[in-house]
């Protein structure tokens, strides 16, 4: 049995790894109160005595517009923090697995972005969580960087879903953006393949590097919008909306800017999970489900 640290235990992802990591371990759930990542130097404190094999960071500067304003704090808690979780990790040879981001990318590519693609942010946000990949390869040889995207769940902050149905239960009618193009991802989803990664070190360890990891199948944030509603209703949930309308993203300028296509590859997760990722329309209705259990 592995002794399992979860770094953000509060946040959408840490409290589902909560589920999906307590049969492989002794965990321990350090949300900000107990290890606050903008104060780097508190880390070692923190986790050396706990003597982890292996270490989960899944707390992040996620304020992606915020991050505009707010550099220094984005890249302290997304970089700076990051090199200190990696140089601990190596110093008691434990496993590190962090997530990143799609954000990494510009979104120019037009097809499935790989592992291997360079990367090039063009936000603040970006720019971050790229530095902090970096920082993890160079300061620790046991590492996981697992990229994910459009991430929502029925934990922690608010996120599209959540923003799409109060503003449905409100409205009759929501702008959304059209021309961005990506794969929804439950929070869930992630939790378990951050799971599967760990089982391999059972075995056949899964390489040190770098992973892409979304539910599978494209969507726009408009697409993804009609289909919350539309599994929505199917459960009962309560919705005053009538009409869905699309924009495009000049018509929804914001601080950062977000790249119009986000795929990521799943060609070398897959054989990890043994089997191709939920498609993103099933995990959201399990997402809602869940969510609707929990009103």
């Amino acid at each position: 049995m592995y002794k399992i640290v979860v770094v953000g235990a509060d946040g959408q992802v840490g409290r589902e790894l909560q589920h999906s990591l307590r049969p492989l371990g002794e965990l321990h759930l350090l949300n900000r109160h107990c290890l606050d990542l903008s104060q780097p130097d508190t880390i070692a404190g923190v986790l050396g005595p706990l003597q982890p094999h292996i270490i989960v960071n899944a707390a992040a500067y996620t304020a992606v517009d915020k991050a505009e304003s707010e550099p220094d704090l984005a890249r302290t808690i997304n970089a700076v923090a990051p090199a200190q979780l990696a140089k601990v990790a190596r110093s008691l040879d434990a496993q590190l697995m962090h997530i990143s981001t799609d954000y990494v990318f510009d979104g120019t590519k037009g097809s499935p972005y790989l592992p291997s693609d360079p990367t090039h942010p063009t936000s603040v946000y970006g720019q971050s969580k790229r530095d902090g990949e970096r920082e993890i390869q160079a300061n620790c040889d046991r590492h996981w960087i697992l990229r994910t995207a459009w991430v929502y769940g029925s934990y922690g902050k608010s996120n599209f879903v959540k923003t799409m149905l109060r503003l449905g239960a409100e409205r009759a009618e929501v702008k959304v953006v059209a021309d961005q193009i990506g794969s929804p991802t439950w929070a869930s989803s992630i939790a378990e393949t951050i799971a599967a990664l760990i089982r391999t070190l059972e075995g056949q360890p899964a390489p040190s590097g770098i992973y892409h990891f979304t539910n599978s199948g494209v969507a726009s944030w408009y697409d993804f919008a009609i289909a919350i509603f539309e599994e929505a209703r199917c459960l009962g949930i309560p919705l005053k909306i009538e009409q869905v309308l699309p924009i495009s993203t000049a018509d929804y300028p914001t601080p950062a800017k977000r790249p119009h296509y986000s795929v990521l590859s799943l060609q070398d997760i897959t054989p990890v999970l043994g089997q191709p990722p939920l498609h993103w329309r099933s995990a959201l209705r399990l997402m809602l489900k869940e969510y609707q259990a929990l009103m």
